[in-house]
């Protein structure tokens, strides 16, 4: 089996996490003319490793074949725009940068973070793997390189004098095969008293609440803050702060520096954190290896709540094409005989179809031209959002359906909740 790689020691992975069966790559969406084509399915089974705790998928592509040309766009949420302007408006403020300061992130996406730096006057580098996102950015005007980031960009980086006061990197930590060399780069591009934040979804909420669907093949790897902070100390590098977060369902934002640096010094969140997953269990492998069984409840539940639905002659469409909605809809064996089409913001993903459901994506005028009875909000960590921008469903009589943590379903005003699907 080959598993994303680290420096400190591994046991082989015998414990299973959770069992998804066979699935595409959730990002891996398809044009009309493919949809005859033989599809590529791969095993979808998270472990966890005994010694270390670390929840990993095997490795069955290669970044490459994954990232290079990616569909998913940061700037189509403004739930996510929002978060991005609120933490650099603190960050600026927290760690007093300026104009003779750098900010640099990996995987920068479409610079829907880096333009609030620029906005400030601030010089900001972008490091994007996908070559069609970061063209969006450089159209931006916001400085982008088009590279795959790890040891040897950063020392290419360093060489041409470019490091870090503030190195970031924003949910792209899972999505790093071998974390040993990802986190030497960083520790390379950082500049001695730089300082260095990721975020990352938690497993902790990952098991509390649930999200199974956040499990797919573009991230390798899934993280607590006492093995995160293993890691991030096998390379010489300190986590002196952390907060928890609302995004994605729940993550963790860790403030990092090198080792050696006398400041900032360890906030008392460092070891609140640590005691509240030894608490929820984290620390003990019997904790991880229960969550299959709540896995297969919620895919009863759902199933049960659609079959109903159709046997009572209810439409039933998606909102989004998120990866996250790929798994779900792949696991559970949910296709176009229960889901009429799908929508979605990203204009890159209107026109093409859902990874194995082969379920078409339309523009979100499409729910207020067909009147469906009920919406499946398939990224759920948005589910507010939407639902304010979806509003108008309430004037034919219109319901949202929520997935996860399990099946809801609300009407208008959007705080109504219905009923839960038990």
């Amino acid at each position: 089996m080959r598993i994303a790689q680290c420096r400190f020691s591994y046991q082989p992975l015998h414990h299973t996490f959770v069992d998804l069966g066979m699935s595409p790559l959730a990002n891996a969406y398809l044009a009309a003319e493919q949809l005859n084509n033989a599809e590529k399915f791969y095993p979808l089974h998270a472990y966890i490793s005994e010694d270390n705790l670390l929840v990993q998928l095997e490795q069955f592509e290669t970044p490459d074949q994954i990232f290079s040309d990616y569909a998913y766009f940061s700037s189509y949420s403004a739930t996510w725009l929002k978060h991005a302007k609120t933490y650099t408006d603190m960050i600026v403020d927290k760690f007093g940068l300026n104009p003779q300061t750098q900010v640099i992130e990996i995987a920068s996406n479409d610079g829907y973070l880096l333009q609030y730096f620029v906005e400030k006057g601030i010089p900001v580098l972008g490091i994007e793997p996908a070559a069609n996102i970061a063209k969006v950015a450089q159209e931006k005007g916001i400085p982008s390189i088009n590279k795959f980031f790890g040891v040897e960009t950063a020392k290419e980086l360093v060489i041409q004098g470019k490091q870090a006061d503030l190195l970031v990197g924003n949910n792209v930590l899972a999505h790093v095969p071998d974390l040993n060399d990802f986190i030497a780069g960083m520790k390379l591009l950082l500049k001695p008293n730089g300082i260095l934040t990721m975020e990352f979804p938690h497993i902790l909420q990952l098991i509390q609440q649930n999200q199974f669907d956040t499990i797919y093949h573009e991230h390798f790897s899934y993280f607590s803050f006492l093995t995160v902070e293993k890691i991030f100390a096998a390379h010489n590098l300190k986590i002196f702060d952390v907060e928890e977060l609302p995004t994605h369902g729940g993550s963790l934002r860790i403030y990092v520096k090198h080792d050696y640096a006398d400041n900032p010094i360890i906030s008392e969140r460092v070891s609140q954190i640590k005691a509240k997953e030894i608490a929820a269990g984290l620390h003990r492998i019997e904790t991880y290896i229960t969550f299959g069984e709540k896995v297969k409840q919620t895919k009863h539940k759902l199933l049960s709540f659609i079959l109903t639905a159709k046997a009572k002659g209810k439409s039933i469409v998606g909102y989004g094409a998120p990866a996250k909605g790929n798994t779900l809809l792949n696991y559970c064996g949910i296709g176009k005989d229960f889901i009429d089409y799908t929508v979605d913001r990203n204009p890159y993903k209107q026109g093409l179809f859902l990874p194995g459901t082969h379920i078409p994506i339309f523009h979100p005028d499409t729910i207020r031209e067909t009147k469906p009875d009920y919406v499946l909000i398939l990224p759920w960590n948005l589910k507010e959002e939407i639902m304010e921008q979806m509003a108008f469903i309430s004037e034919w009589g219109g319901q949202f359906v929520v997935p996860i943590p399990e099946v809801q379903v609300y009407s208008l005003p959007v705080r109504n909740l219905l009923s839960i699907v038990s």
